[in-house]
Order: structure tokens, then C-alpha cells, then sequence
């Protein structure tokens, strides 16, 4: 699974002003669209917007990884947001969350690519070092150079 092929500079947000989560996805979503990796924006929100409503995707550790399986999604993509400021996730551990990826997989791609993607990531997020420098790029280029590591 090569993360960095999923990335595109228009689905990396640094900084990402948001208010809340729902804003925060909705932009994550919009990164999305302009990569061209969603074609079909309400119908990718709201998987997203389900999947989320079934349990929290804030992993703890300040990261959150909201994501959706959707007619609406062209190709597989992935979106990061570096937030402004801290937002209440629901978070697992009750922290609020400073850094979001978002996966995006088309309904009908064989297997679970997305579990391949959430699990590549998550198993990096358990790594300190890792969490330090993703929490502290501060540029597209960083973070895919960071990326190429998964």
C-alpha cells in the first residue's frame, strides 16, 4: 500500500481553519473533490457523515481518520488536515483532535482497500517519532516525504 500515491497537493490542508467536526470534514471533502478523486461530493459526505455517526473516528493521539466507501468517489484518495486549532472529535481518548487523514475508497473496490490504508496508517500512529514529526510538518512536501515512510 503506497500511501503517498493517494495524496495529491490540492487533499493536503496545512493549516485547515475549521469550527467544528463537520466543518472540518466538509473541507476534507472539498480537498478531495478539487484532487479529483470525488466526483460526486453529497453522495462521499454522506458515507463519511454514516460511518462517523457509528462510532467516533478519532483514534486518540490527536489524530482522527474519518473515511468512506462511495459510489460518489472516482478512485481511492487520501486527505490530510493539519488543524488550525484543536476540535472536539469524540475522540476515544477525549482528546480533541489536531490532524486528520481521510480515506476515500470507490463502493466498488475489491476488497477492503480502505482497511489496508487504515491500518498502514494507524500502525504508523502508534510510533511516537512519527506522531511528532506529523504533528509537526508544516508543508505539503514534508508530509509526503514523512508518508513515503509507511
Amino acid at each position: 500500500m503506497n500511501a503517498t500515491a493517494l495524496l495529491h497537493d490540492q487533499s493536503i490542508r496545512i493549516p485547515l481553519d475549521a469550527a467544528d467536526k463537520a466543518s472540518a470534514i466538509e473541507a476534507m471533502v472539498d480537498s478531495l473533490v478539487s484532487a479529483g478523486v470525488v466526483a460526486d461530493k453529497t453522495a462521499y459526505l454522506e458515507a463519511v457523515t454514516n460511518r462517523e455517526k457509528t462510532g467516533s473516528t478519532g483514534i486518540g493521539f490527536g489524530v482522527a481518520i474519518p473515511h468512506g466507501k462511495s459510489a460518489g468517489v472516482s478512485r481511492p484518495g487520501l486527505a490530510f488536515a493539519k488543524l488550525a486549532k484543536p476540535i472536539d472529535w469524540d475522540s476515544l481518548d477525549g482528546q480533541p483532535v489536531t490532524a486528520a487523514f481521510m480515506i476515500a475508497v470507490p463502493e466498488e473496490a475489491a476488497g477492503n482497500e480502505h482497511l489496508q490504508i487504515l491500518i498502514a496508517i494507524s500502525r504508523k500512529l502508534i510510533d511516537e517519532s512519527f506522531r511528532s514529526r506529523l504533528m509537526a510538518v508544516s508543508d505539503p512536501q514534508e508530509l509526503i516525504r514523512l508518508m513515503e515512510t509507511i
